[in-house]
């Protein structure tokens, strides 16, 4: 199997479908969301919506533009993606090789010094949750979609991850599994990895992250006195 392996000073990862799978809780969000605003069309967003904050999610296809409708109504739409994960018998859980990975990260984690970050386009709160769930530890830097204006595909989450861990963005790597995440990356000067977990290659490859593979188990991480070295296994 092909191998490539380089060095960066913090890798920067976003969360739902790169470190977690929550597919089974986001869709049933929408069809419950679809009770209240039954001209959605849930076809056309379960293929293009995945990576996007869902207040932007909300007023582009809930119509919503009040910003108090739209913080309760993001509150009660990621409060339904943990209910119903749970109640469709497949939960959150962990995407393959991401425990190996946290691992291997656990010692590089907190501030002064912190080399990796999670950069979601979740609410802090709804990501919390989700991390707790899976066991993940929650890192010193961590973006939420409260912290940026401007949400993926812009690149603000993934330059704000790379500043609060005192690094340039372009000795980052940014490990994503939306094309929306990937083109966030890549406008931040980052060296992206995608993932293969919720999109199909074709849809990812319009994105032209710097690798393409199938998950985090295809990753493996090395901590060096200065950063990471990350070697990419392709087919």
């Amino acid at each position: 199997m092909p191998s490539t392996t380089f060095h960066v000073d913090a890798a920067l990862f976003d969360m739902d479908g790169t470190l977690l799978e929550s597919k089974a809780g986001v869709e049933g969000a929408w069809y419950l969301f679809k009770e209240t605003y039954p001209d959605i069309d849930l076809d056309y967003i379960f293929q293009s919506n995945h990576g996007v904050r869902t207040v932007e999610s909300l007023r582009l296809y809930c119509g919503l533009t009040d910003p108090e409708e739209i913080e309760r109504e993001a509150a009660r739409f990621e409060t339904a993606i943990v209910t119903t994960a749970a109640k469709s018998g497949q939960g959150i859980v962990l995407i393959p090789g991401v425990q190996e990975a946290m691992g291997i990260l656990a010692p590089v984690s907190k501030l002064p010094n912190p080399r990796w970050a999670i950069c979601t386009s979740a609410t802090r709160s709804y990501a919390t949750t989700a991390l707790g769930l899976v066991k993940i530890s929650i890192p010193d830097v961590f973006v939420a979609a409260e912290d940026v204006t401007q949400g993926k595909p812009c690149p603000d989450p993934y330059l704000l991850g790379a500043k609060r861990c005192g690094v340039k963005p372009e000795n980052c790597v940014v490990f994503e599994d939306a094309p929306a995440g990937v083109i966030s990356g890549k406008a931040a000067g980052c060296k992206t990895i995608g993932f293969l977990t919720s999109h199909t290659r074709a849809q990812m490859e319009v994105a032209k992250p710097d690798f393409l593979v199938k998950d985090m188990s295809s990753v493996t991480l090395k901590l060096t006195e200065n950063g990471i070295d990350i070697t990419v296994n392709t087919d």
